[in-house]
């Protein structure tokens, strides 16, 4: 996979569409300082190339009844590629992993779990996670309080 580079142009509109993914072409337009053929244009190139992966709506999780989000370390005891890749797919068929990452350090994997309460975690974590095929160690960690949520990536980074 070859790495995009980013006009300054592109990453103006991509800090607009990440704060409002529903704004008009025209209000992206004057936003950025194009006219609405070259920011269509912009637009639909980063959308094809990939750069954009879709649209959606931002959700409170408490206000749709997430009340906890906890992140899961798992130790898996084999690491050949299969099973990695066996508990990969598995995992991303859990619709309570809302993310999930292969990760460096005293774990395989980290998940990030939300369920609607303790008991529904507890459940879930038992019944469902530490069933999971060659699950060797896990570890949670609860969120107590959100402090920074995702919000878009930092374009000026880059």
């Amino acid at each position: 996979m070859s790495i995009k580079r980013l006009e300054a142009e592109d990453v103006h509109i991509l800090n607009h569409l990440q704060q409002d993914g529903r704004m008009t072409n025209q209000a992206l337009s004057d936003a950025v300082g194009l006219s609405t053929s070259p920011c269509w244009r912009r637009v639909r190139n980063l959308e094809e190339t990939g750069v954009i992966q879709g649209y959606g709506a931002r959700l409170d999780r408490k206000q749709v009844g997430l009340g906890v989000l906890a992140f899961i370390r798992v130790k898996i005891d084999s690491h050949s590629e299969a099973e990695a890749e066996d508990f990969s797919q598995q995992v991303s068929a859990l619709k309570e992993v809302i993310a999930c990452y292969s990760i460096a350090g005293d774990a395989d994997f980290l998940l990030q779990v939300v369920a609607p309460d303790l008991d529904s975690y507890a459940d879930f974590a038992m019944s469902v996670v530490r069933r999971l095929p060659r699950i060797k160690e896990m570890q949670t960690t609860f969120v107590l309080k959100e402090i920074k949520a995702f919000n878009g990536f930092p374009l000026d980074c880059v």
